[in-house]
């Protein structure tokens, strides 16, 4: 863990302060990313069970799970599991369901109408990680939204556990949040099955969900292909950024520091304090409190590149924060709404001392698939409108053309497109 006074870095340093792990650009991970998806879109499911064996050590005879599955783990589940679930997923509509986008109809001019309507996508792939930590969450996050929206074809693949049976908490999800079909798959080679079809699994027009190193560069590289799906953001590790004011608990902050560690090596912390004092309180509570985690090691792993800045002004606060861009801004400062007018680039915000990250990750209501890697800047996070998408349309009277003639004929000879002026010239001589 670093501690760095803002005013006493070049600026130089103090990019270098906000810079992001560079595991991205593994030549390395890339390459075997490329290597992964061909070999799926040549051989097809056979190669995802290859892969499965070969990463997760788990021999698979099939990758359809049985919906009967789905049911059994639902009700094997116990009552107090099952109404976290439920209370989640009911927070999780009420947010959702008032994005829904309406239709929209203006005349720009008379007897010139333009429309706007709405279309859920048809095949939706929602990737639930299983591996160090089964994502209930994240599959509550993601099918949630593409129900609200519409969506016919929800699927989700998620990876075996070593056993090669699924978490029974993710099937359990899976069968409240009645998703039409499910796989049992994970890695690069569940990302190329569904960005690409196999004899099972439907070729998806968009990917969603967060994914390990090699898993997010895989939606990005799929992406950019020939026929390739869209996806729903690029992301990279997980990151927190909390500002701690002078009154800030130093325990509250430490938790919620550490509740980002622990889920991968690769997270980002970063803590914006008004003094050496409260970055060093912050320090000790992170000390006592990281002893009696069970992914110590991870947090350990993912601390060990943690920064604390000291910044003491509003306008350095706010400059590092858009600077950054942070995945998840936690903002346990005096008045912290007063703040937020000047934020502009950030996933979610947290408010206050009584907002840890940890509801937003769980059940507030707010989606927890977010932009990383200063991509906040431009994209926003998961939201019903993203299985969605727009059809414009358009119809004019005999009127609205004449209106509108005139000044599309100018431009189409501006531009010199003939047949473009031509097209509504034999118009205008029908109506006269």
């Amino acid at each position: 863990m670093q501690t760095l006074i803002w005013n006493d870095l070049t600026e130089q340093q103090k990019q270098a302060a906000l810079q992001r792990p560079l595991a991205m650009n593994d030549v390395h991970v890339q390459h075997t990313v490329r290597q992964i998806i061909e070999d799926v879109k040549l051989r097809g499911e056979q190669a995802v069970i290859d892969y499965t064996a070969q990463f997760d050590g788990v021999t698979l005879t099939k990758l359809t799970v049985d919906p009967v599955q789905m049911q059994a783990a639902w009700t094997a589940l116990p009552e107090a599991d099952k109404q976290a679930l439920q209370i989640a997923k009911t927070n999780i509509e009420q947010f959702h369901r008032a994005q829904t986008p309406q239709p929209i109809e203006v005349e720009t001019m008379p007897g010139v109408i333009c429309r706007r309507e709405v279309r859920p996508l048809e095949t939706v792939g929602l990737y639930v990680p299983g591996g160090t930590a089964p994502l209930v969450s994240t599959l509550l996050m993601l099918a949630v939204p593409a129900q609200i929206a519409g969506v016919k074809r929800r699927i989700i693949v998620t990876p075996p556990a070593g056993s090669g049976q699924i978490n029974q908490a993710i099937l359990a999800a899976a069968h409240l949040c009645q998703v039409t079909e499910m796989f049992t798959c994970g890695g690069v080679q569940a990302t190329a099955a569904m960005a690409f079809g196999t004899t099972n699994i439907p070729r998806c027009d968009k990917i969603f969900g967060p994914g390990n190193l090699y898993v997010t560069t895989a939606k990005q590289y799929a992406a950019q292909l020939l026929n390739g799906p869209a996806i729903d953001l690029p992301a990279g590790p997980s990151e927190v950024m909390v500002v701690a004011g002078a009154n800030a608990n130093p325990s509250f902050v430490a938790a919620d520091l550490l509740s980002q560690a622990e889920h991968d090596v690769l997270a980002q912390v970063m803590c914006i304090c008004p003094s050496t004092e409260v970055a060093n309180a912050i320090i000790t509570q992170i000390g006592q409190q990281i002893t009696s985690l069970p992914r110590r090691k991870i947090a350990e792993q993912a601390l060990s590149s943690a920064r604390f800045i000291i910044a003491d002004t509003r306008s350095m606060i706010v400059d590092i924060i858009n600077t950054y861009a942070p995945e998840h801004l936690l903002l346990q400062i005096d008045d912290p709404e007063l703040l937020v007018p000047d934020i502009q680039h950030a996933g979610s915000i947290f408010l206050g001392n009584w907002t840890p990250e940890a509801v937003g990750d769980y059940a507030s209501g707010t989606n927890h698939t977010l932009p990383t890697s200063g991509a906040a800047r431009a994209y926003s996070g998961v939201t019903v409108e993203s299985f969605m998408k727009y059809i414009s349309i358009q119809q004019l009277s005999r009127l609205g053309l004449q209106n509108i003639a005139p000044t599309v004929e100018r431009l189409a000879q501006i531009e010199g497109l003939e047949a473009h002026r031509r097209a509504v010239g034999i118009r205008l001589e029908g109506i006269n």
